[in-house]
């Protein structure tokens, strides 16, 4: 498989991702909480996990043959011993996080959304937004030389 092809889809993977959760974090969610009244981030959710779920999972299949591509032993990618190695591993710590979030959130708040724990959804969604941004972070980190 083209590797250019690879990034190519993992970019448009991390925009979507992103992307939603910025919107859904800077233009929805504060509306919500101002008028306590959570159903447009309902409604947004509903109609974003179409797009945004299989977004999430092409970013992880690509990102998993990404990281083997670039550093073939898994036992390294938390190494930690290089900028390369320091990078993979902040991706997947980041990505855990996300996912432990992201399953609570949609397991435990999304079913039971009301005005009592739109607060509680809020902070999943401004945490899931930033780590979206670091993944991002990360990855022009891989390519451009490095952060970390």
């Amino acid at each position: 498989m083209d590797i250019k092809l690879v990034i190519l889809v993992h970019v448009l993977g991390a925009t979507i991702w992103t992307g939603g959760h910025l919107v859904l974090a800077l233009g929805v969610l504060p509306d919500a909480l101002r008028r306590r009244d959570p159903s447009s981030v309902a409604a947004f959710e509903a109609r974003f996990e179409r797009l945004g779920i299989p977004a999430l999972l092409v970013q992880i299949a690509s990102g998993l043959w990404l990281a083997h591509r670039y550093l073939p032993d898994p036992a390294r990618w938390f190494a930690f011993d290089s900028s390369l190695a320091a990078h993979i591993g902040a991706k997947l710590i980041l990505l855990a996080l996300t996912l432990a979030l992201a399953v609570h959130a949609r397991v435990r708040l999304v079913p039971r959304l009301g005005p009592e724990n739109l607060n509680t959804l809020a902070y999943h969604i401004i945490a899931v937004t930033v780590l979206a941004v670091l993944l991002v972070v990360m990855g022009v980190g891989i390519r451009a030389g490095g952060w970390i």
